[in-house]
């Protein structure tokens, strides 16, 4: 007999406890103020329930009503708002799996734009490294940075090849052999890069390059690339790709008239493509030491990190000839890119 009451009252101290816990609930003002202690004051559930003398779990159920009920409202203020208005735009326009736009942060310099966009892009690398993971690497003085900010906080196997031989003359911070070593270096993982410059003389001079054993084997790696990173050159309507600096001597005055000819307007990989990034057919096609377009667009995650809106009919191109699956650009970039977008573009499918 005195177990069934001991069960009994426990029954009715529990029904109490729910009826309180619903009630409180319920209450209008509890909501309103356990809503300003947390998310004006930075209080924790626990503090709040102490204050208010009730449940954690009932301090939940009154923030889910601060919410459901208009008590409280969120919003993205401008211009962060409008990073990820146009981001979205853009991923679906052009049938992008991700699209990340930097706020502007009141300075139009350009220098100060890719720092911006590569550290975005530091942080993505980081987001969706995987162990096993094979990561092609391109040149270039946005990927330089990207590489400088990075903060890996685990070693893991992965492997980090070039996507593209030496330029010859170029800053020694750019050369993709030393950003594959470094990005390797950072994350504990294995590098492999050609051990020659990328434009070769000749086809026969191409293919005497790549007969030799280091470069047989970092071709060879091209197939299992999972994630590719790249910058991008511009050379419509304002040529600023660092192909063409004077210091590099990378392309003579005919190879340029040939590209001209062929309407070129942008490089990645050291391959040069069309307003559609289409490859031009020029006679360096068949004898630059780099991944080509048709193994490079088999790649699962290509990202494309650039900055600056004088690359924006640069940046159609790629994503016309579907050189990215994920965009990586500054505010004034992206914006430029959806005021020249195709109205009725219709998403590559990757």
């Amino acid at each position: 007999m005195a177990d069934l009451i001991l069960i009994y009252l426990k029954l009715c101290l529990k029904g109490v406890s729910v009826l309180k816990s619903e009630v409180y609930s319920q209450s209008s003002w509890l909501a309103m103020k356990a809503a300003s202690l947390y998310y004006i004051d930075g209080l924790s559930g626990k503090e709040i329930a102490g204050i208010l003398n009730i449940s954690p779990s009932t301090v939940s159920r009154l923030l889910t009503k601060s919410k459901t009920q208009g008590i409280i409202s969120f919003r993205v203020n401008e211009p962060y708002a409008h990073c990820l208005r146009i981001a979205e735009e853009i991923r679906t326009r052009y049938g992008l799996r991700e699209t990340i736009v930097v706020p502007a942060e009141g300075s139009s310099d350009p220098a100060s734009a890719r720092h911006a966009v590569a550290l975005e892009g530091a942080r993505f690398l980081q987001r969706i490294i995987d162990d096993n993971d094979v990561f092609g690497i391109a040149w270039g003085r946005t990927i330089n940075y990207l590489i400088q900010v990075l903060n890996p906080c685990l070693k893991i196997n992965n492997s980090f090849v070039t996507l593209h031989g030496s330029v010859a003359h170029c800053q020694y911070s750019y050369d993709v052999k030393n950003l594959v070593s470094r990005i390797a270096m950072a994350f504990g993982g294995k590098k492999f890069y050609f051990t020659s410059n990328a434009l070769c003389s000749s086809p026969r001079h191409l293919a005497d390059v790549l007969s030799m054993k280091q470069n047989r084997i970092v071709k060879e790696l091209f197939s299992r690339i999972t994630v590719s990173v790249s910058g991008c050159g511009s050379l419509y309507p304002d040529m600023d790709s660092p192909l063409l600096a004077k210091d590099y001597h990378y392309l003579t005055s005919e190879e340029w008239g040939e590209l001209k000819r062929k309407g070129v307007y942008g490089d990645i990989l050291l391959r040069f493509f069309d307003e559609n990034g289409q490859e031009c057919d020029t006679s360096l096609k068949d004898r630059t030491l780099s991944i080509d377009f048709d193994e490079y667009k088999k790649i699962p995650t290509k990202v494309i990190v650039a900055a600056d809106k004088k690359k924006a009919y640069t940046m159609r191109a790629i994503l016309r000839g579907g050189l990215a699956d994920v965009l990586i650009v500054d505010y004034d970039l992206a914006r430029e890119l959806l005021e020249i977008s195709d109205p009725e573009a219709k998403p590559f499918i990757h």
